[in-house]
């Protein structure tokens, strides 16, 4: 037959694919199934085809630009191509550099064709271009569900969407290069014991002896040992597929290269393959904890062979002879390539862009009204933390797709009331502590599980809130970071990523620098430019509930309230820090006099030495203008930010007219208990004399004030400046 249309630009056709005549003349996957039967030998000869159809694709869509990683996809292509013909189509993975295969496969189903890659030419032509096929998964191609880049984030996709997804399977490729990160581990065993139920998520590991430079720190290990390591992190099926027990080929070493089997050999070990893929989707959804190992030679049919297959050089263009020679070795006839691409579009019931759980907005609970209490201003002190718990236990008890994650314990961070309300999910149930089976508050002791879960479930369509001390959050921004990206580019709506962020530097001064890093602010600042981070800064309780009360009604954001846990001073309304999510900021205090001082605030317990600065500077005659920047990524100007390239874009920025009305002085000091660069759009724009005082380091004190003082941010020092500046 004549190359199907999807062919054009593939450079190499083979003459003639051996055993296609017994196996292939008709798709293993019947027209009206969605999965092939494992018995079957036409199935593992298919899965054979599916997995050369892989390798070619990736090595010649490589090549075409000389960049890229096909090696490590390359060794567990067969895994990957029996749990897709099986019908599973929700795949994640940990491993960034499987990107091409990824790629390819999405091709295959027809996935790509959505963004207008219909061809093999235009998967060559958009690879690793800009609105094209990114290096590593992102959020924008159709059929993936996750993004990947940093290691050992997989499997808290994967196991957010089991959670949300009762009865469907969620593969996750993990490398045994990546197995070293201990958040892998650490992550399923704790969210095992929380939902001991919940096993519909399954980790294949693949284990080809090296990793991206070298061989793998764990290719030593035997496959005794390989096993015992995973039954001794809670797993009660492991099921091992070794392609050396196939080899009739005489390789050396412990891995080798399946694609170099003969032609009997290699679909024996396809059907093994297979099977052992069919025992571990069925184990994994029957509630049995379940890891499926592929183990192979790194580059298996490819140019290159172990870590020198990772990657492409300038070099390997389509000219070079190891990527002609690895072209060749898997190319198929064009009746081989219309077989594949049918089965690929029936497993699963369609394309990946059509079924996978993450291609369609997820139905959400109506929250109805939120039970807001409004305190009165200059009355009694609250805690804002415990204001905010209120509302995030009704959300809870709401929408029981809701989870919150703490790893340092939410009563330390004065909300204990959602603990109350909602439970801890623990295997031990003790009113005392709020603890009980089947809790939506999810307490690992790693910020990483925690930032983990929480925005996985938010990118797979579910409401979350990841809470955690400041000092502490840095260890879970990596994956938050990742996830929030992926917003910017998903789409889909879906609920925006929350954290609440307690126990900040100033109140932790008998803790000591340890427990003292408002750093972390300056993560965030960097990521306001991004378009989709949103960083508020409430000033009391009334503040934080209204901050919240926005968050939660926001699509495809990563939005961070940073709050105190103190009992502070009611100085706001409602009304004002929703204006002040609008528009930047609120004047709380305004005052005439021969010069104008404003003092621009970020925090709460910062208030303080300013109201102090305040009463000072107008005894001396000067009017002074307090300004607390509670959203300050509204203060940069519309062409600072990248707003408007996120599928959810949100073009709210303070006018130059407002702007300086609001920061317009003869002085303007900004004051922040955090980084000074968070407060980087008002200096940029103000055009008066002005200054900062902001966080330098962390100390042992008695009182925040005495924190404050070793930092320079006094009262004094205010009205000293202010006084020079104006």
């Amino acid at each position: 037959m004549s190359a199907p249309a999807f062919c054009d630009g593939i450079q190499y056709f083979s003459d003639v694919t051996p055993g296609f005549e017994q196996y292939g003349k008709q798709s293993a996957i019947a027209p009206s199934a969605k999965a092939v039967n494992a018995a079957d030998a036409a199935a593992a000869y298919q899965v054979m085809l599916y997995s050369d159809a892989l390798r070619y694709l990736m090595l010649q869509m490589t090549a075409s630009k000389a960049s890229g990683h096909p090696g490590g996809f390359a060794s567990q292509a067969e895994a990957y191509a029996s749990l897709v013909l099986l019908g599973h189509k929700n795949f994640v993975t940990e491993v960034g550099h499987h990107a091409p295969g990824f790629y390819s496969a999405m091709f295959l189903d027809q996935s790509l064709e959505d963004m207008g890659i219909k061809t093999v030419q235009n998967l060559r032509d958009r690879f690793r271009e800009r609105h094209g096929l990114l290096g590593h998964l992102s959020g924008q191609i159709p059929g993936l569900l996750a993004p990947a880049g940093p290691l050992g984030q997989g499997q808290h996709f994967a196991m957010a969407g089991a959670l949300l997804n009762p009865g469907v399977l969620f593969p996750c490729t993990i490398g045994d290069g990546g197995l070293g990160e201990p958040y892998i581990m650490s992550s399923i065993g704790h969210f095992n014991t929380a939902y001991p139920t919940v096993t519909n998520f399954l980790p294949v590991l693949v284990w080809n002896g090296f990793s991206q430079e070298h061989h793998s720190m764990v290719s030593l290990k035997s496959n005794e040992e390989m096993i015992a390591y995973w039954t001794g992190n809670g797993f009660k099926e492991v099921i091992l597929i070794n392609a050396k027990d196939y080899d009739d080929q005489n390789q050396s070493g412990d891995y080798v290269d399946s694609t170099m089997f003969s032609f009997e050999k290699r679909l024996a070990f396809n059907q093994a393959v297979l099977a052992a893929a069919d025992k571990a989707a069925k184990s994994a959804l029957g509630g049995t904890l379940t890891v499926l190992i592929i183990k192979q030679l790194k580059g298996a049919g490819v140019h290159a062979r172990g870590a020198k297959s990772h990657n492409l050089y300038a070099h390997h263009t389509l000219d070079n002879a190891d990527i002609i020679a690895g072209m060749k070795s898997c190319a198929l006839t064009p009746d081989a390539w219309a077989l594949v691409r049918d089965n690929c579009v029936r497993a699963g019931g369609g394309s990946a862009s059509k079924v996978a759980v993450t291609e369609s907005t997820r139905a959400l609970t109506d929250l109805g009204t939120l039970p807001l209490q409004e305190f009165e201003v200059g009355g009694e002190p609250k805690v804002s933390t415990t204001a905010m718990g209120a509302i995030v236990g009704y959300v809870g008890k709401t929408d029981r797709d809701f989870v919150v994650t703490n790893a340092d314990g939410n009563e330390a961070s004065g909300i204990a009331n959602i603990n109350q309300v909602l439970k801890i999910n623990h295997p031990t149930e003790d009113p005392l502590y709020n603890q009980s089976p089947g809790g939506q508050v999810y307490e690992p002791l790693s910020e990483d599980a925690c930032a983990g879960l929480a925005a996985g479930m938010s990118l797979f369509g579910a409401r979350s809130l990841w809470c955690s001390y400041e000092s502490f959050a840095i260890n879970g921004l990596p994956i938050w970071q990742t996830v929030t990206q992926a917003m910017a580019e998903l789409r889909r709506p879906t609920p925006s990523t929350i954290c609440l962020f307690t126990a900040g530097a100033l109140e932790q001064g008998r803790n000591g620098w340890t427990h003292q890093r408002p750093e972390i602010e300056a993560y965030f600042a960097s990521m306001l430019r991004t378009g989709n981070v949103f960083a508020l800064f409430p000033i009391d309780a009334n503040s934080t509930q209204a901050c919240y009360e926005w968050a939660i009604g926001t699509s495809n954001k990563g939005v961070t309230i940073t709050v105190s846990k103190s009992p502070l001073p009611i100085r706001s309304t409602f009304a004002q820090t929703r204006d002040a999510i609008a528009n930047g900021g609120v004047i709380l205090h305004e005052s005439a006099g021969t010069k104008k001082v404003v003092l621009a605030t970020i925090g709460d317990m910062v208030l303080g030495p300013v109201m102090d600065a305040t009463k000072q500077l107008e005894a001396q005659g000067f009017g002074v203008r307090v300004v607390a920047v509670v959203n300050p990524r509204r203060l940069y100007r519309s062409s600072d930010v990248l707003w408007d390239t996120c599928s959810e874009p949100d073009d709210g920025f303070l006018s130059d007219a407002a702007f300086e009305a609001m920061f317009g002085g003869d002085a303007v000091i900004g004051v922040t208990g955090g980084p000074a660069n968070m407060l980087e759009p008002v200096l940029l724009r103000s055009r008066a004399n002005r200054d900062v005082f902001a966080w330098k380091r962390g100390e042992t004190t008695a009182s925040a004030g005495e924190l404050m003082t070793f930092n320079g941010i006094t009262s004094e020092a205010i009205v000293k400046r202010a006084i020079e500046l104006a």
